[in-house]
C-alpha cells in the first residue's frame, strides 16, 4: 500500500554507489542560500543548524527522490521555508530532520540525545504511522491526521513544518505517477489548505490550492491560466486607470497608503465558475486591490474616500477589523463598481494587519518585535487547538475525529451575539444547538429552546449573521438524536454523540437488568438470592469485568437473558420451562434509546405489544398484529418476547391517522380545531389527492397518551359532518 500521506515521495529511493563519502555542503548553492537566510539567529544556534544538516545529509545519503535529486534537497527546502518565517532554531533543526525517523534507521532517542528532547518530539509528531496495520486507506489517513493535530495542539511548529513539507512536495511531483499526484492533491485541498487558512497563512493557503488544482486538473488549469493572462492584457489599461484613480483619490483625502493590484488565484476563480455555473467571461471580479495604511482610523477614512470615487455594491461590505475572523484576519472588504461597470474588490487594512493577513500565526516569529501583533491570533489559535484536545477526549475513533475536525476547517463564518454582547463565530448554517455547545458543553446538553432577536425559535433552525441569541436551558433536558442531522460544528456533533452513547449504555444496562430479573423469576429465583460465586463464573466465562457490563450486553441484544439466567443457576443445559405462562416484560415507554417503538405500527399504551432484541439496537416494540413482522415471528419465534405497558406510562406517543373527508372549503381547519380542542398535539399533516374528486384523504400525525385517548379523539373527529371515515394508519414497512 502506498504511504498514506505521501509526504516524502520516497516510494522508490535508489542507492547511489558513487556518491562522495563526505561532500562539502558549502559546494551546494542551495545550502549557502539557506545558511545566509539564518541571519536572525545567533552564531551558536546557526552552528546547531549546520550540525543538523550534516546529520540529516548523512542519514539520507544514497537516497534519491523520484525526480532524481539527492533526498537531502527536500528537507533543505522545507527548512528554508521555515527560515523565511524566522522560526526558532528548534523548528529549523526539526525541519531538517523531519524525515529521518520515517525513512532511515535513526530513532527518536538518538535525535533527543544529539539535538534535545523538544526537537525529537517535533520530529516524532511529523512522522507517519507506517508500522501500524490499518483496515483501510481512510482509517490510516484519519489516524495520521489525528496524530498530527494532537502534536500540533502541543506544539504549533509541527503543523507549520508539515505545511511547508506538503508545499514543497506539491512543487516537485513531476516524477510521481498521475493517480498518486491526484490523490495527494485532493488530500491537500481537503485537509492541508484549510488548516493553512485556519491559521491565517493566506499566501500559503492560496499556493496550496493553486498547486493542487494544477495537479488534479492540469488541462483546466492551463486553459484558465491562459484566459487570465489574456484578460490581464486586454484589461491592462483599465486596471492601470483604476490603480491611478485609487491613488489619486487617497492623495486628495490626505491619506498615505500603499496600493497593490492582483489577480485572484486560479483555484478561487475556478470554484466561482463551478459554484455559480459561470463561464470565465462572466466572472467579472477576477481582480482585486489592496490598500495598506498606517492605522485603523486611516483605514476607515480611506474607505469613505474610495466609496466617494466608486459606488459600493449593496450587501458586499464586510468589516473584519471590528469583528476579526477566527484566524485573526482583519481588513475592510468592499466590492465597488469601477469604470465601464466592472466590479472589483477593495481590501483596506493597516501594515500590521497586512502582515498577519499574509503569514497568519507565523507572524508570531516574523514580527516578534511588535508586542501586540498577533497576540489575539495566538489566543484564538490556542483556543482552537484546545478544542481539538476536547474533541479527541470525547471521540475515541480516529475516523469520527477526522470527520469532526473537517467540519470545523470549512467555516464560512457567521457572527452571532449572546445577550451580554459577546461575539461568537460559527460556520454558515449553524443552529442554536451549535451556539449552545460553543458556549459550554453543559449548556448544550441541557438546552431546550432559543430566543433569536427576542423571538422564540427552534433549536435546529439556521442562525443568520448578526442574530442575537439567548439559549434557554433546563436541568431535565437532554440532547436529541435528531440534532445530529442539523448541527454544523464538530464540537457539537462530538458532544452530542458522546452523550448519546453514554445514555444509550446506561439505559441498555437498566433494560438488561430488568430482562434478566424477569428470566430469573420465571425460573423461581430472586436476583438478590444469587450467591457471589454464580456471578464470578458468568463474568469469567463472558470476559466481562463488571456485572453492569453483562446487563448492558443483554440490553443491547448481544446476550440472551435466558441463557445468562440459566448459567447463573448452573443450568445452562436445562430446557426452558414449558408449564409456566410466559413472563411479560413491563415497560413505561420512557426508557430512552434502549427501547425503540417501531415506526411501521407506532404502538401506544393499550395496544397488545411484542418486542424483539436486535444486536446493538436494544428492544424494538411492535404491536401484536403489525403486518411488517408477521413473517419474522414465524421464522425466528425465540427472538420475540412478550411486553406489557405499565399502567401509567406518563408519556406521549406519535400515531398516524387517515381521515377521508368531503372536498369542502375549511374542512382542514375544522378538523385541526377539533383535534386541538381535545388537548392533542398535531405533529404533522399532509393531503393525498390522486385526482380531484368528491373526497380527499388527510394524513395526520398526532401525539396521544394511550389507546383510550386515541379512541376518544377519533370519536370527536368522526362527529364532524364532512368526515367520511377515520382510521389508524399502520404501515407495512418496519
Amino acid at each position: 500500500m502506498d504511504p498514506v500521506t505521501a509526504e516524502s515521495l520516497t516510494a522508490e529511493m535508489p542507492v547511489v554507489d558513487n556518491a562522495p563519502e563526505h561532500p562539502d555542503p558549502e559546494d551546494d548553492p542551495a545550502y549557502r542560500v539557506f545558511i545566509d537566510s539564518l541571519v536572525y539567529l545567533p552564531p551558536e544556534e546557526i552552528e546547531r543548524v549546520r550540525a543538523a544538516y550534516l546529520f540529516s545529509e548523512e542519514a539520507h545519503r544514497g537516497q534519491m527522490r523520484l525526480s532524481g535529486e539527492p533526498y537531502i534537497t527536500h528537507p533543505l527546502a522545507v527548512a528554508g521555508a521555515i527560515a523565511e518565517w524566522q522560526m526558532d532554531v528548534e523548528g529549523v533543526v526539526a525541519a531538517l530532520l523531519h524525515d529521518v525517523m520515517e525513512d532511515t534507521s535513526v530513532g527518536k532517542s538518538e535525535i533527543a540525545e544529539r539535538f534535545g528532547r523538544p526537537v525529537a518530539d517535533l520530529v516524532d509528531g511529523l512522522s507517519k504511522l507506517d508500522k501500524i496495520e490499518f483496515q483501510s486507506h481512510e482509517e490510516a489517513q484519519a489516524e495520521n491526521f489525528r496524530k498530527m493535530l494532537m502534536a500540533m495542539a502541543r506544539d504549533l511548529r509541527v503543523v507549520l513544518i508539515k505545511l511547508a513539507d506538503r508545499h514543497h512536495n506539491l512543487q516537485t511531483m513531476a516524477a510521481v505517477r498521475a493517480d498518486k499526484r491526484r490523490r495527494i492533491a485532493r488530500e491537500t485541498l481537503e485537509i492541508y489548505a484549510p488548516i493553512a487558512n485556519r491559521l491565517g497563512l493566506n499566501k500559503l493557503f492560496r499556493e496550496l490550492q493553486d498547486l493542487s488544482f494544477q495537479l488534479i486538473y492540469p488541462m483546466r488549469a492551463r486553459v484558465l491560466g491562459r484566459a487570465l493572462k489574456a484578460a490581464r492584457g486586454n484589461r491592462r489599461e483599465l486596471l492601470s486607470r483604476i490603480l491611478e484613480g485609487i491613488k489619486g483619490r487617497l492623495r486628495e483625502a490626505g491619506v498615505e497608503a500603499q496600493v497593490f493590484g492582483r489577480a485572484k488565484s486560479l483555484y478561487s476563480i475556478y470554484r466561482k465558475m463551478l459554484d455559480k455555473r459561470l463561464s470565465f467571461s462572466q466572472v467579472l471580479d477576477v481582480y482585486g486591490f489592496r490598500v495598506v495604511v498606517k492605522d485603523v482610523p486611516t483605514a476607515y477614512l480611506a474607505l469613505g474616500a474610495l466609496h466617494g470615487l466608486y459606488k459600493p455594491v449593496p450587501g458586499k461590505f464586510k468589516d473584519y477589523i471590528a469583528v476579526p475572523k477566527p484566524n485573526g484576519y482583519q481588513s475592510l472588504h468592499t466590492t465597488v463598481i469601477g469604470p465601464h461597470g466592472t466590479p472589483f474588490e477593495l481590501q483596506i487594512r493597516t501594515e500590521a494587519m497586512d502582515n498577519v493577513a499574509q503569514e497568519g500565526i507565523a507572524s508570531h516569529w516574523l514580527y516578534k518585535d511588535s508586542e501586540d501583533l498577533g497576540v489575539d491570533l495566538q489566543q484564538k489559535t490556542t483556543k482552537w487547538l484546545h478544542s481539538l484536545l476536547d474533541l479527541q477526549s470525547a471521540t475515541g475513533d480516529s475516523t469520527e475525529f477526522f470527520e469532526h475536525v473537517k467540519v470545523d476547517l470549512f467555516p464560512h463564518e457567521i457572527y452571532v451575539f449572546t445577550p451580554k454582547g459577546k461575539i461568537i463565530a460559527l460556520p454558515r448554517g449553524a443552529t442554536a444547538v451549535d451556539l449552545a455547545y460553543a458556549i459550554h458543553s453543559d449548556i448544550g446538553n441541557h438546552c431546550i429552546a432559543a430566543h433569536v432577536n427576542f423571538k422564540p425559535m427552534s433549536l435546529v433552525d439556521e442562525l443568520t449573521n448578526g442574530d442575537r441569541v439567548e439559549i434557554v436551558t433546563s436541568a431535565d433536558a437532554h440532547p436529541s438524536q435528531d440534532w445530529l442531522s442539523s448541527v454544523k460544528t464538530g464540537r457539537a456533533r462530538s458532544k452530542i454523540r458522546h452523550y448519546l452513547k453514554a445514555a444509550h449504555h446506561d439505559e441498555s444496562t437498566a433494560l438488561g437488568e430488568k430482562m434478566l430479573n424477569q428470566e430469573l423469576r420465571a425460573l423461581g429465583v430472586a436476583a438478590s438470592e444469587l450467591p457471589v460465586s454464580s456471578w464470578k463464573n458468568v463474568l469469567r466465562d463472558s470476559g466481562n469485568k463488571l456485572i453492569k457490563e453483562v446487563y448492558a450486553d443483554i440490553g443491547l441484544g448481544f446476550r440472551m437473558a435466558g441463557v445468562v439466567a440459566r448459567r447463573l443457576l448452573a443450568r445452562e443445559d436445562a430446557p426452558q420451562p414449558t408449564d409456566r405462562p410466559p413472563a411479560a416484560l413491563v415497560i413505561r415507554g420512557s426508557e430512552g434509546m434502549a427501547v425503540q417503538f417501531a415506526p411501521c405500527c407506532q404502538p401506544i399504551p393499550g395496544d397488545p405489544i411484542i418486542g424483539s432484541i436486535w444486536k446493538g439496537k436494544g428492544l424494538v416494540i411492535h404491536t401484536h398484529d403489525c403486518p411488517a413482522i408477521r413473517k419474522a415471528r414465524h421464522v425466528k419465534p425465540t427472538k420475540w418476547i412478550d411486553v406489557e405497558w405499565e399502567p401509567e406510562p406518563g408519556k406521549l406517543f406519535s400515531v398516524r391517522l387517515l381521515i377521508m373527508v368531503q372536498n369542502t372549503v375549511g374542512v382542514l381547519g375544522r378538523i385541526a380545531t377539533e383535534i386541538s380542542r381535545s388537548g392533542t398535539n398535531i405533529e404533522h399533516v399532509n393531503m393525498e389527492e390522486k385526482r380531484p374528486g368528491v373526497h380527499t384523504t388527510l394524513r395526520f400525525t398526532v401525539q396521544v397518551a394511550s389507546r383510550t385517548a386515541l379512541a376518544r379523539l377519533m370519536r370527536s373527529v368522526r362527529r364532524i359532518p364532512e368526515v367520511a371515515r377515520i382510521s389508524r394508519d399502520q404501515g407495512l414497512t418496519a
